[in-house]
């Protein structure tokens, strides 16, 4: 067993399921125990260990390795401590035909772990950067609201690149969407059930909104293309609306995602809603956002470092991803980002996570070839 299947197990087998995703005083809740056996692990290969806190019991944990002479740049390893929730036995992580099996597996403890041994082995070596200071920032809550990344760049964390940990396959992605959830809602008459005609059902009225939303406005939003991310989407998750059946119901709203490309703007998203609305006549009204939105990620592949982490890959050209991480948080920070790690974002979030053991010893290679490149 390498040591970075060996870490890697040892992560998952460490709950760290966002608090969002379960109850109150869960003890499978919060990424610091994951965050703390990092932190020991990092010390141990001689990184500068420290903790930025972002929550009660939830700390971003920073492993620095700094460079033989003066630092003129900074590179960030940025993974993600959080997960979904799971049932208890993902958390006992199985090896099955060169598959490592568990929460978190590739989303995104396997590029964790891919990271800081990559980092940990440099820092070991004689080939330490001369100008480059390298720190592995373990994020929390990316699955949620992005707070750990939200808060390292509120503190003044700065670099001239981020590789985000996230399963591309071993590929660098310069692009992703973003999203924005919206609440809609319809406001109508409540009456009795016997007698509709005397009141406005609410629902109704929103039965006609999705199927504007689901037709007419996803036809306009496929027209609209990126060359790295396809169309920007529009989904519907969620509606509410209603008390019993005998009861005309005088309120409703839907929760709306919408996934976002570069050079859209959540203003003027809404904008652009609420004037399909009103050019329909549906008296249909936007509500406070049901959680803070991600931008999309679009960082040019000719940045330098950027372009010298595609040369280091031996890959031609970047490419996109349809999901939104903390990239692009940073991104907007000031850090030009890289999305890239070991493993598939189909097996992320599912009942059954892997990461391939190949793929995870080869991220580590990778990493560690890049690290060693630079100045």
């Amino acid at each position: 067993m390498t040591k970075t299947e060996r870490l890697l197990r040892e992560l998952i087998a460490l709950p760290s399921v966002n608090p969002a995703f379960l109850p109150a005083r869960d003890g499978r809740a919060g990424e610091q125990r994951v965050a703390d056996f990092l932190a020991v692990t990092a010390a141990r290969a001689g990184l500068d260990v420290e903790f930025q806190v972002v929550a009660r019991g939830r700390a971003n944990v920073l492993a620095r390795l700094s460079p033989r002479g003066r630092a003129r740049q900074r590179i960030l390893l940025a993974p993600h401590l959080d997960t979904v929730g799971a049932a208890d036995e993902q958390f006992r992580p199985v090896t099955r035909q060169g598959r490592l099996f568990g929460r978190g597996a590739c989303d995104t403890k396997g590029s964790a772990a891919a990271m800081l041994m990559a980092l940990c082995e440099l820092a070991q070596s004689r080939q330490r950067p001369a100008a480059t200071e390298i720190v592995f920032a373990g994020l929390v809550d990316e699955e949620h609201h992005q707070a750990g990344a939200r808060a390292l760049v509120a503190g003044g964390g700065r670099a001239d690149l981020a590789l985000v940990g996230e399963p591309t396959g071993l590929r660098a992605a310069t692009a992703h969407k973003g999203t924005l959830w919206l609440r809609l809602e319809t406001r109508g008459k409540s009456a009795h059930g016997a007698r509709p005609e005397l009141g406005r059902n609410a629902v109704h009225v929103m039965a006609r909104v999705v199927e504007l939303l689901q037709t007419t406005y996803a036809a306009q939003l496929r027209r609209r293309r990126h060359p790295l991310l396809g169309c920007a989407t529009v989904n519907v998750g969620a509606i509410q609306g209603g008390q019993q059946p005998n009861i005309v119901p005088d309120h409703c709203h839907i929760l709306v995602d919408r996934r976002t490309l570069p050079g859209e703007t959540d203003s003027g998203v809404r904008r652009e809603l609420a004037g399909l609305l009103r050019r329909k006549n549906l008296p249909a009204a936007l509500g406070p956002d049901p959680q803070p939105p991600c931008p999309p990620l679009a960082t040019d592949p000719a940045h330098p470092l950027a372009a010298r982490f595609l040369r280091s890959l031996g890959q031609r050209r970047p490419v996109g991803v349809p999901y939104f991480c903390d990239a692009a948080v940073l991104a907007r920070g000031g850090i030009p980002s890289v999305v890239f790690g070991p493993g598939n974002i189909a097996q992320a979030h599912t009942a059954r996570e892997w990461i391939s053991l190949a793929s995870l010893e080869r991220g580590r290679e990778l990493l560690l070839r890049f690290l060693r490149s630079l100045p």
